[in-house]
């Protein structure tokens, strides 16, 4: 399947879903580790690794972390090279004075919130599909 490049498209269909669970951003100094704790996601950097994962299982592996965040799934096929819905959903978060943090996967876009500002955040995104 082919991923959507229209950026009016996009907005209009990106579905937002608000993923349940409180999720953190934590790094290890390991590929292997970070293997081993089975992460949403991870990203090899030359400071570590940094993994996605829940809270509690981050916890219970004692690692640290700064934010609490919310998982918000754009629920629309975009494709790798289409134009403008980062910026779009960032520019539209960030006059709602809401910090985001997004990771784009082959078919979605996922946005990471402050717990805190999730249903302001769904609110915002919602109001991006009928604009």
């Amino acid at each position: 399947m082919s991923g959507e490049t229209d950026l009016a498209k996009l907005l209009q269909d990106m579905n937002p879903k608000l993923n349940a669970g409180e999720y953190v951003f934590c790094v290890v100094s390991s590929l292997s580790h970070a293997v081993e704790l089975k992460p949403f996601s991870l990203f090899q950097e030359k400071e570590g690794v940094t993994v996605i994962l829940p809270k509690k299982q981050a916890d219970e592996n004692t690692l640290v972390y700064s934010v609490v965040c919310a998982w918000i799934t754009l629920n629309v096929y975009s494709a790798l090279e289409a134009v403008g819905l980062t910026a779009a959903v960032s520019k539209a978060l960030t006059e709602a004075n809401i910090s985001c943090n997004v990771v784009a996967a082959y078919y979605h876009d996922h946005i990471f919130v402050p717990v805190k500002d999730a249903e302001r955040a769904m609110d915002v995104l919602l109001a991006l599909t009928k604009s």
